[in-house]
């Protein structure tokens, strides 16, 4: 297999993201205006716990499909690769139909323990998602490892488009017939995006199929891996993945138990915590995800990348590949997170103009946590990177130390009336700094990769605080003539302009790191034209 670079994939990933976020935003905003906070109550019981299922069946299966048929492909062992994807196929169709029938079938017994049985139809219409979503992750997972993202952006986009329209359809048709059952029309849209979603990768499967089928045939030998072996070496990826990706969910789970009882002790009633604990995670920290969709892009594609080169030894390649994913993730994670710093208070109020005096008081806990990006986004690039190089524990640990020092600072810091909720805050970027450390030093004890300290940190870093000063000045001239709304929109947009020219002018990006992104000789060959 021809080397790859893992930045085409990133970038076709993180478009994908952010349109699915746009339409996700789209969808959320008019449901909730449709169904009111009572059928939002229903909804919001069902897809948690929806959520929940699909992480347990399908956060780690899909990356070591993804890592296995990587190293296959990369000796040129397309068979190999092909019977990877047909083990992990019936593994994830067994596991859909275990999970979508628990969920369909037990749907009374989950909502009545709760404590909300008006929520069982949604529980029961967003069943079915679990039987088609695991099946569409095993072909994204088997692309992934041939290092081509554009079949599961492809789904991506198509199954959430299709789950906001037939949702938002479906809860308008049925709100007459009670919110109960309009709840269970949104979550029927979730159904609705799995299918349509799957129904796209199975089609591109089958276009491509030919093509594929060459190399597989070219390939066919008699198997030296027996299925149950396969088997093991996807759990032994898949668990370590699944139980990373389960601990931030259990440790904010309980993070609403420290917070809560922190603040009333120190004096807070209990709907003044509540508000405060709603400004941190439902106010400030929905804004900080954004980024996360780009870094996200860039470990999905680094784990295919990593892995081949790990496979056939090419450790210049490897380093190569590391160092350009670490320097991305600052790129991306540096801009975004000095941007929500400097106009935190502005951009709180741009989101939410009727909630005023809320928004004022959420925008500290806002500036506090996108320092939180710029590690955040190097702890999801590493993770990429331990991921590929098959250590995937190592992330585990990483994320469970720093799992451990948010909870003693925020149950510390939390405690001080002048902090509050801020300590929730800081505990949360202090968790992602201490992961962020960790895996940097496994990263280089494995790899002894080294890293441009002038390219990798000191230009971006100047690019990005240029960037943030030209922000700062250009919001405060324009808030006396536009006001806040739309100073807010046009500082940001001065700000993504200053940021990329200072990019080239600082060459933190160089001109053959060009090629690897989508067109990007016709980039090159703007760029020479404007040097003329």
């Amino acid at each position: 297999m021809a080397k790859k670079s893992f930045m085409q994939g990133a970038v076709i990933l993180g478009i994908a993201g952010i349109i699915i976020k746009i339409m996700g935003a789209f969808f959320r905003i008019p449901l909730a205006n449709l169904i009111g906070d009572e059928g939002m109550g229903y909804y919001q019981t069902a897809y948690p716990i929806y959520v929940l299922f699909l992480t347990l069946a399908t956060a780690g299966i899909p990356i070591a499909i993804s890592k296995m048929v990587s190293e296959r492909v990369a000796v040129d062992h397309y068979y190999e690769a092909y019977r990877v994807f047909r083990v992990s196929f019936i593994l994830l169709f067994t596991i859909g139909i275990i999970s979508s029938a628990i969920l369909f079938f037990g749907a009374g017994q989950i909502v009545n323990a709760i404590g909300n049985p008006g929520a069982k139809y949604a529980m029961m219409a967003i069943a079915p998602a679990l039987l088609f979503v695991p099946i569409m992750a095993a072909y994204r997972g088997y692309f992934q490892g041939m290092q081509d993202m554009k079949p599961t952006a492809t789904s991506q986009v198509v199954e959430q488009f299709f789950r906001v329209a037939a949702g938002l359809t479906l809860a308008y048709l049925l709100i007459d017939r009670g919110r109960d059952l309009a709840a269970a029309g949104a979550s029927f849209g979730a159904t609705a995006g799995s299918i349509t979603g799957l129904i796209a990768v199975v089609g591109i499967y089958y276009y491509k199929k030919n093509s594929l089928r060459g190399d597989v045939e070219r390939t066919h030998t008699i198997s030296t891996e027996k299925n149950s072996e396969i088997l093991a070496k996807i759990f032994m990826i898949a668990v370590p993945v699944t139980i990373g990706a389960a601990i931030m969910p259990i440790m904010n789970t309980i993070d609403v138990g420290i917070v809560m009882r922190r603040l009333q002790e120190t004096g807070w009633t209990e709907e003044a915590a509540n508000g405060l604990y709603g400004q941190l995670t439902g106010m400030a920290g929905p804004l900080i995800n954004f980024p996360q969709v780009l870094t996200q892009a860039i470990a999905m594609s680094l784990v295919p990348a990593i892995a081949a080169a790990y496979k056939q030894k090419d450790l210049v390649f490897l380093n190569y590949n590391v160092r350009l994913g670490v320097r991305t993730a600052i790129l991306i994670g540096l801009p975004c997170a000095l941007g929500l710093m400097t106009l935190s208070e502005p951009i709180m109020l741009l989101l939410y103009p009727f909630q005023k005096a809320s928004a004022v008081s959420a925008a500290p806990c806002l500036f506090i946590m996108a320092f939180g990006v710029i590690f955040l986004s190097t702890v999801q690039t590493l993770t990429g990177v331990l991921q590929g190089l098959g250590k995937p524990m190592i992330p585990v640990m990483s994320l469970l130390a720093g799992a451990v020092v948010k909870v003693v600072l925020t149950y510390t810091l939390t405690g001080i009336s002048s902090i509050n909720v801020q300590g929730a805050a800081i505990g949360t970027v202090g968790a992602y700094i201490v992961a962020s450390a960790m895996n940097i030093i496994a990263v280089k004890r494995l790899t002894g990769v080294k890293f441009d300290i002038m390219l990798t940190f000191v230009k971006p870093i100047t690019s990005a605080l240029i960037m943030s000063a030209a922000v700062w000045v250009s919001f405060r001239i324009l808030f006396g003539f536009f006001g806040n709304a739309l100073s807010t929109v046009l500082a940001i947009l001065i700000g993504v302009a200053v940021y990329c020219a200072m990019l080239f002018a600082t060459k933190s990006i160089k001109k053959e790191e060009l090629r690897f992104l989508p067109k990007g000789g016709k980039i090159i060959n703007l760029m020479n034209r404007f040097k003329k």
